[in-house]
């Protein structure tokens, strides 16, 4: 139900967007997010976006990564930029709606080389 794109290899200082799309069964989404996850740890968030466009970033990634939405397309997506080798994760989009239901995107891997 959620449809990510947009992952990929890429050298340090480059950049990537990432995308996810809700499917239209989805609705009254609240907050959209992404989070990435190494082998061996646990998920972490990236950033989150509210319906009415307020925005948290983690502070790895402050003034480097841009999260947006198109509320019209159930979209969310994650503008990366300056890309560390340390940003390499798979990065899973995140959709949370008014009704308190949880969606996970399949993920998709970001591999920074340095």
């Amino acid at each position: 139900q959620l449809v990510e794109s947009g992952g990929g290899l890429v050298q340090a200082g480059g950049s990537l967007r990432l995308s996810c799309a809700a499917s239209g069964s989805i609705s009254s989404i609240d907050v959209m997010g992404w989070y990435r996850q190494v082998p061996g740890k646990q998920r972490e968030l990236v950033a989150t976006i509210t319906s009415g466009g307020s925005t948290n970033y983690a502070d790895s990634v402050k003034g480097r990564f841009n999260i947006f939405r198109d509320n019209a397309k159930n979209t969310v997506y994650l503008q990366m930029n300056s890309l560390k080798p340390e940003d390499t994760a798979v990065y899973y989009c995140n959709v949370n709606t008014y009704y308190l239901r949880a969606y996970w995107g399949q993920g998709t891997q970001v591999t920074v080389s340095s």
